[in-house]
This record gives C-alpha cells, structure tokens and sequence, in this order.
C-alpha cells in the first residue's frame, strides 16, 4: 500500500532521475566539487539547534527502547544536507583541505504536509564551500552559475534565480529601528503565502512594527530587478545602515555576476528571506517557468556561524536542488518522457534453446564494448522476441547465423554484424531524455 509522501519512481521515471543525477554530478565536478555523503542520521540536539524545524524532525528509536531515554542521546533522521555538513567539517577539519568545496546527492527527511512536489522522503544535490575563519565572497556569485549550468544541460523549462542578502533585509529594518531583526524576517518570508496585509499586522503584532515601519518592511519587499537597478530603488526608500549599505554591494555582484555568464538567469528578489535562522548574507531561491505556484526547487544561502570549533569558524555558502521535487513536478505535468523504459540497446534472438550459449556470448561481447545487451527470455518465433523488445522500445534485436545481422525495428533495416565490431549510433546506446 502505498505511504503518502514517500515517492516510489516506476522504472522509465527512475531512469530519468538517473539521467538528471549523472548531469547533476558531471556539472558539479566540472567546478570542482568532491563527492562526500554523510550519515542519515544526527543527535536531536543538532537537528534542533539550527530553526524552526523541531516540527519537521523524524526521531529514530528502538521498538524497545526506554522511555526515559534523554534527550542528547536521542537521533533524529537528518532535514537537509547542510547541517550534517556543518557538523562533518567540525570533526574532520584536520583532514580536510579549506576552503573545501564538497557535493553531496542523498535522501532527506521532513515531516511535513506531503503535496504535489513537497515529500516527507526525497532526494537532494547540494553544493557548498567551507572555510576557516573568513570565506571570500566570489564563491556567493559561483552558486548560481553552478546551477545555471546543471540547468541548462536538463530537459526542463527555464529557471530564474531569484536572490536576496539578508544583511540588505536586517540592515533596512535596523535603520527603521526596527530590534527584533530575526522575527522581521521570519515573518517577511511568510507575505507569499498569507499577502501583504496580514505580514503588515503580523510585523504589528509579533515585531513590535508601527504602520509605518510594517509598510517600510513591505516597499522593500516588493522590490524586483533583474540588474542592478534594485540598489537605487532601495536607496530610494530613504533608510541608511552601514549592513545594508554591505548587503546592496554583495548582492550587485551576485547579479553582475551571473549576467555576465548567463543573462536572464537570476533576478534580485528582496522579498526572499528562506525560512531557516542559519542564513547570513546571500541567500537563493529558484523558480520554474510554468512552475511557479509551486514555489522553489532550489535554495540556499550563505552561513557564517553554523560550524565552529573552539574558536575557529567555519563559514560557508550553499546551494541544493531539490531533486525530487523536480522530477515530481514534472512527472505529474507528463513533461518529460524517455526512449525506452530499460537501459537495453540491443536484444539478441534466441532461434532455438539449444542455441542459447552462443546468444550470450554474442551478448558478452557487446556488454564488453559498453554496448547494453541481454538476451531474449525465451526461444518463441521471431516476431514475438521482436515484440518483447519493441514494446520495451528496446531499438535494436541481433540475430544469430552464418551471417548475424542486426535489425533496427523502428526502421525495419537489417544489416550484417559482428558482436566484435559493430557499434549502435551514439544517441541509441542509452535511454534518451527529452521534454515532451
């Protein structure tokens, strides 16, 4: 029976999943970043430390365990990546070259409300750069452009990057005179889903606003560009602050930046703040044309205090596709399809049972050119193994003789072959995705 929120990808989706992890690998490698994977689990307290997310957190416990059990030594199934990176880095930084770039591809977990594109188990590829002490602000411009790239090289519609700072956030509402800068932008994040009027009595209410100051907070929301116009927009507003004044100057490199290496790509959203209190300075959401009811599909940000180890920091900044989400979106769009629904590229025909031996070794061969192979499961007539393949949209069915020949059944053209040298077209040898 199936557990609502925990994907389970038929055979053709999870080889478009596969497709899209090994262009998300390839990318990431090409700036540099190693492959790690950490534990799927890390002690509540940690989990705890870093937001709002103790309503989120699966515990992890025995069928026997004691009930008593105290807090510190309970394990929690980890929310994301970044916390339990944050938390490697500390205890492997002697062994570990900074600043350290790392990706990581795994599962997460979150108990939230599953819905189309949101899941409680879900898969996620995350880049980030750790530093000791002081990070320089270049690999805040590099996120966006990784992402551009894993992007461009998908069968997906385009993708706008929107970022903010959120020292341009807490440095406005320092210069509104504005204290409880962290409830501000909690409570900002939320005007997508509840609009502007109740953000305004909720910064009332919870933030200690005036009307003034809550419609200050709600100008600077609105503020959007797509180069770097948004500075002279907020200088407009009227409020000065020394952090904001530094938030502005990061986040017009972050735009300049990725103008210059992928025009259109992100766009300055100062409405965007991310739910976790971990984030710094820059921080990154991403949309999907078409898609954007759906909210983000990559995200992340800056973080300068999330991993210390005495009275060494470790700051960093990064980024996570939402790998699931992705695909669970598309899926459900029927937006993606793919050429056959198993890796196969060529079925070698059985003529009769005793015949079976030479069919694999023709298929050994072929395997042991890189060319996928398997054999037909049974000796039936020809035009039934033809089928088998065919509704597989397997391409290609080897037939054994004095000569073999092989027969591309979407065209019906059969040529001799040997097992040794024949060689399938480059776009036949795996499954090919595209959009629909």
């Amino acid at each position: 029976m199936p557990i609502s929120g925990f994907p389970e990808w038929l055979p053709p989706q999870r080889i478009i999943e596969q497709r899209f992890l090994d262009k998300i690998r390839s990318t990431f490698e090409l700036y540099g970043y190693a492959p790690l994977e950490t534990r799927a689990v890390e002690p509540l307290d940690i989990l705890l430390s870093k937001g709002e997310t103790s309503k989120e957190v699966y515990l992890l416990h025995r069928l026997q365990e004691d009930e008593n059990a105290k807090r510190e030594d309970q394990l929690g199934l980890h929310f994301d990546l970044t916390v339990p990176f944050a938390r490697y880095v500390v205890e492997n930084n002697g062994k570990l070259q900074f600043p350290f770039k790392r990706y990581q591809i795994q599962k997460v977990w979150r108990g939230e409300r599953p819905q189309e594109g949101r899941y409680r188990e879900f898969l996620q590829a995350d880049i980030d750069v750790i530093n000791r002490d002081t990070l320089p602000f270049h690999f805040d411009t590099e996120m966006p452009l990784v992402i551009g790239d894993v992007f461009r090289s998908l069968p997906i519609p385009e993708a706008v990057i929107l970022v903010n700072n959120r020292k341009v956030c807490e440095g406005f509402y320092r210069g509104l005179g504005l204290a409880d800068t962290a409830q501000v932008l909690r409570v900002v994040d939320k005007l997508d889903k509840i609009g502007p009027e109740k953000v305004a009595a909720a910064l009332v209410e919870t933030a200690g606003a005036t009307d003034a100051q809550a419609a200050a907070c709600l100008a600077l929301a609105e503020i959007s560009a797509t180069d770097g116009s948004f500075v002279d927009r907020v200088r407009a507003l009227g409020v000065t602050d020394p952090l904001l004044d530094e938030g502005l100057n990061e986040l017009l490199q972050v735009v300049e930046t990725a103008n210059e290496h992928n025009p259109g790509l992100v766009r300055a959203e100062l409405k965007i703040a991310r739910g976790l209190d971990y984030y710094t300075g820059t921080v990154y959401e991403t949309q999907l044309k078409g898609y954007e009811r759906f909210g983000s599909i990559t995200s992340g940000g800056r973080y300068d205090n999330l991993a210390s180890a005495g009275n060494t920091r470790f700051p960093g900044v990064g980024i996570s596709i939402g790998v699931s989400r992705l695909l669970g979106l598309l899926f459900g769009q029927d937006a993606l399809t793919v050429s056959r629904s198993v890796p196969t590229c060529v079925v070698v025909a059985v003529p009769s049972d005793d015949k079976r031996a030479e069919c694999d070794r023709i298929a050994s061969a072929l395997r042991r050119r890189g060319i996928p192979a398997e054999v037909a499961p049974t000796a039936a007539k020809f035009g039934k193994q033809i089928q088998f393949a065919d509704r597989r949209g397997i391409p290609y069915v080897w037939f054994p003789g004095e000569p073999d020949t092989v027969k591309d059944i979407r065209s019906g053209e059969q040529i001799e072959a040997d097992a040794d040298s024949w060689q399938p077209p480059a776009a036949d040898l795996h499954p090919d995705v595209s959009a629909r």
